[in-house]
């Protein structure tokens, strides 16, 4: 039986992946220690998708295990000797990462670097797949020249029609430590690919998203707006009149990518994942959308005050995943997405 071993199979992605793998009769390893209900607090608890896991899926072991413990990491690939790696794990806030600078770098890129020295020393054979993120570009995007409209900015350069390729540069501006932790860490993923010719690829996630969403105000954009109108509770909007744009993809995007690359692995590849300009959204467009479905309006605040480093405008332009994997596409509109994180939060209430 093929085996996959998957950090922060708790969150989001990771626990996306383990069940897509799972239902394709893969073994499912995960390795999560809950350390987002630290960096984010008791909302950025995890540990009801680990328990989800263990009751969904019979193939699916648990590894309680901090990535920045290097033996330990050695330790568990050795023994498991998995078929293919995800590693989602992270410290995934760039507001947070300011108040936690030593903690952020070291799961963010020290953990990263043990995960891909410990798979080194296993096999260089094993595709590894890294959740990378778009913040790797640092604020570039905001370089490019803009239009506004009444309720979103787009791009106006004909360039960037289909939105932000993989050329796009990283130097040269400002990322927020987070971003910086996770450049190190996404170059370290494509060196230990050219270096030691390891199947390696890095995913620069746009909005990642979906039902089994933490989200909070400091990371979980979709998950967060759409709790917030589920409990009547006052969003803020930080700068930019409400009208930057994100794009979303579905967990299950996601996984179903990651699993395309497993079977056909490239050498130190580089993807910007997002869900393109199709779905893409402002946040006064996401306020409308879920106005419509739950028949609340939102009740929201506003900031003059931008978010350090944040993009006004920023989706993928997904032709280069399309044409190195073209039975791979987006399968969940952004109508989709807001309809199942709505049921997902109204039925944990319940």
């Amino acid at each position: 039986m093929a085996k996959l071993l998957v950090t922060g199979s708790s969150g989001l992605i990771g626990s996306e992946v383990c069940s897509h793998f799972a239902q394709l009769g893969w073994e499912a390893h995960g390795i999560d220690n809950n350390q987002r209900a630290i960096f984010l607090g008791e909302k950025g608890d995890t540990r009801w998708n680990q328990n989800r896991l263990s009751r969904e899926i019979n193939n699916f072991h648990h590894h309680e295990i901090d990535i920045r413990d290097r033996d330990r990491i050695v330790e568990v690939i050795k023994t498991i000797k998995p078929t293919a790696i995800v590693h989602a794990a992270a410290q995934p806030s760039h507001d947070k990462a300011a108040e936690i600078p030593f903690q952020d770098f070291d799961t963010n890129a020290v953990g990263t670097f043990n995960l891909l020295e410990a798979t080194r020393r296993y096999s260089t054979e094993v595709p590894f797949i890294h959740l990378s993120t778009n913040k790797v570009y640092g604020d570039k995007p905001n370089s490019i020249p803009l239009k506004e409209s009444e309720s979103r900015f787009d791009y106006s350069d004909d360039k960037y029609i289909n939105g932000i390729s993989e050329d796009f540069g990283i130097d040269q501006c400002k990322h927020s430590l987070f971003g910086a932790s996770k450049v190190s860490a996404d170059i370290c993923v494509q060196e230990y690919g050219r270096y030691f010719n390891m199947p390696t690829t890095c995913l620069r996630g746009g909005c990642l998203t979906g039902p089994n969403h933490s989200g909070v105000e400091l990371h979980g954009f979709l998950s967060y707006l759409i709790q917030c109108n589920i409990t009547e509770k006052q969003y803020t909007v930080f700068g930019y009149k409400g009208k930057q744009v994100r794009d979303n993809i579905h967990s299950l995007d996601v996984a179903r990518f990651i699993h395309e690359f497993i079977k056909a692995p490239r050498i130190a590849e580089v993807y910007n994942l997002g869900g393109g300009k199709s779905n893409s959204c402002s946040i006064l467009e996401a306020f409308d959308i879920i106005s419509k479905i739950s028949g609340k309006e939102m009740k929201y605040s506003y900031s003059e005050i931008n978010r350090i480093g944040d993009h006004i405008c920023y989706y993928s332009d997904l032709s280069k995943m399309k044409k190195h994997y073209p039975q791979w596409g987006i399968s969940k509109s952004l109508e989709d997405i807001f309809k199942e994180i709505y049921d997902s939060w109204v039925q944990r209430k319940k």
